[in-house]
């Protein structure tokens, strides 16, 4: 019995010697959740198919989904490439960029550094901004633009297209076109 009291005061006042204030072990707080993403993953490709058949690419070497940011977007900090394909699954047209962000509630894709994409005519648009709302189906931009054709090269500030970019309008252009007399 004087044992188990011994060993009893002497196992409590260990405990007591470790819970001294000047010891205290805390753990550090977690970061605010809109700051974290709830997934971070690599080297992403994804197929999109229209009634079975493959229409569209996308790829990324990076992908965040911040769900809990105010408003909730996904982050591609190393860029993003859309590809769309024709029936024999050939890139017909496709748009790229160093950077994208797309804001989910709003369905809008924010496009930035060295941003090109090329229409089913072979037309290349470079910029170094572009969104393109998806909900509008409208692609829209108030950088500097360039516009290559088959014959011409067009420059400007500013355009707005249908999301196909097939019918367009440059707000300030600028540069040297060919005319026919």
């Amino acid at each position: 019995m004087k044992n188990t009291l011994y060993i009893i005061i002497v196992v409590s006042s260990f405990f007591l010697l470790s819970c001294s204030e000047n010891d205290k072990n805390t753990i550090q707080s977690f970061p605010d959740r809109a700051s974290v993403p709830v997934l971070r993953t690599t080297d992403i490709v994804t197929m999109v198919s229209d009634s079975g058949v493959t229409r569209y690419r996308i790829s990324a070497a990076e992908w965040a989904i911040y769900d809990k940011a105010e408003p909730p977007y996904w982050d591609f900090p190393k860029g993003v490439l859309f590809e769309r394909f024709d029936n024999n699954l050939k890139t017909d047209a496709n748009m790229s960029s160093d950077t994208a962000v797309y804001y989910t509630n709003s369905e809008l894709w924010e496009l930035t550094g060295n941003v090109r994409a090329t229409n089913l005519s072979g037309e290349v648009f470079e910029t170094q901004k572009l969104f393109w709302n998806q909900k509008e189906e409208r692609i829209y931009s108030d950088a500097p633009i360039s516009i290559t054709q088959k014959d011409k090269k067009i420059n400007g500030t500013g355009f707005e297209s249908n999301q196909t970019l097939s019918k367009y309008t440059i707000t300030k252009v600028t540069g040297i076109f060919p005319i026919e007399e």
